[in-house]
Formats: C-alpha cells, sequence, structure tokens
C-alpha cells in the first residue's frame, strides 16, 4: 500500500495543471538551469554552478526589466531575458552558495502580483494553485495585506466555480439597479393611473355641474 502512495507522489510531482505547471512548495518552479520560489515581495533564483565557483567568476547585471547572469569563460549566459515583471535593481543582491550555487535574490516592484514565470518564454506557473504562508500575512502593510486577502478569497472562489469578490459586486450592483428600475416602473405607472382618474373624473364633475343647455344649445 505504501509503495503505491509513494508512485503516487512521484505522478503528481511536476503535474501539469492545463498548459500551466503546478508550483512548487516555494510557490515556485524547478526547473533544469534555476529553482524558482517566491514571496510576494521577492523572488529567489538558485543557479547551480561549477564546484568552486568564486565571485569573480560571475557575470551578473540586473535591470529594472531584464537579468542577465553567466559565468566567465562559458559561451552564453545562463539567464539573460525580459523578466516577467520589473524589479528594483538596487535592492537585488546574489550570492554564492558552499560554492556550488548562486543565490540571486530580486526585489519586486509591485508587490501583490505572484509571478507566473521568471524569464518571459519560460514555462508558466499555475498561481491559482499558490499557497502563501499564513504567518508572514502579518509581515504586509494593511493595504496589501486586504489584497492579499481578497487574492486568496478570490483563488478559493475559482476552484469552487464561485464568483470572485469583483464579480459578487457587480451582481449586487445590478441587483439594486434592477430593483430601481422596477420601483421607478412602479412609482410611473400609479402616478399615470392617478392622473388618468384625476383627468377622468375632472370631466365627469365638469358635466354634472355644467348647465344642461349649454350642452344643448338648440
Amino acid at each position: 500500500m505504501a509503495e503505491k502512495k509513494n508512485v503516487k507522489v512521484e505522478e503528481d510531482k511536476g503535474k501539469v495543471a492545463g498548459s500551466k505547471l503546478v508550483p512548487n512548495k516555494g510557490n515556485g518552479l524547478d526547473l533544469q538551469k534555476y529553482s524558482l520560489t517566491q514571496s510576494l515581495q521577492e523572488v529567489d533564483i538558485v543557479i547551480p554552478v561549477p564546484a568552486g565557483t568564486k565571485s569573480r567568476d560571475v557575470v551578473y547585471e540586473a535591470k529594472a526589466k531584464h537579468l542577465r547572469f553567466g559565468l566567465k569563460g562559458q559561451p552564453t549566459p545562463i539567464i539573460d531575458g525580459d523578466l516577467f515583471q520589473s524589479i528594483k535593481p538596487d535592492e537585488c543582491l546574489w550570492s554564492i552558495e558552499d560554492q556550488s550555487a548562486v543565490s540571486i535574490l530580486l526585489t519586486k516592484q509591485n508587490q501583490t502580483d505572484w509571478w507566473k514565470a521568471f524569464v518571459k518564454g519560460d514555462p508558466e506557473i499555475d498561481t491559482q494553485k499558490v499557497e502563501p504562508e499564513p504567518s508572514k500575512l502579518s509581515d504586509l502593510d494593511s493595504e496589501t495585506h486586504r489584497t492579499v486577502e481578497k487574492m486568496m478569497f478570490d483563488q478559493r472562489q475559482k476552484q469552487m466555480g464561485c464568483p470572485t469578490s469583483d464579480e459578487m459586486q457587480q451582481q449586487e450592483l445590478m441587483k439594486k439597479f434592477m430593483e430601481s428600475n422596477k420601483t421607478q416602473k412602479v412609482e410611473n405607472f400609479l402616478m399615470s393611473q392617478v392622473g388618468y382618474i384625476y383627468k377622468h373624473s375632472s370631466n365627469h364633475r365638469r358635466k354634472l355641474i355644467t348647465p344642461k343647455y349649454l350642452h344643448n344649445p338648440s
């Protein structure tokens, strides 16, 4: 029984959700060139490099929308592409881990969105399956906290096939509009009936008080 369970786990690992990949435990992806993890504020990239790699061997260039990383002596960079979203280059840094990997920590410009990919053209993450750590929500400012809670709520609603918060708001506005429109139609109908009754009752009174000879002058 345990053997079947292990097989199931291996099958689910890296499983594709439609055309997108299920995120790893760090809400990112494990690819051949690098591993990606992320929070709402940062993206962390770990790139395997040959053992003994030193700082002077690294070629690193970070711009707001582009990242280039490689090693001196190699014909092509390991990463050289446009980022999925903008970063703050002055707040980014890199370090060598155990002389066998380089960790690049990027600070997101927009800190309310999950990145679907690291660089454009790479496989995309199914962000609806992202699971932020609840313990870290308290570190966010109030506006970002509300945004994250709304995203999590909308994510759960989509998974259950229910309307998102924006769709619920639109439905409520439409309901109020229909009720208001219905009330206005009723009011218009009542006013028209009152006018009709007044008009006909006024004619009736005129007939009652008008002398007969005026109706038949002959």
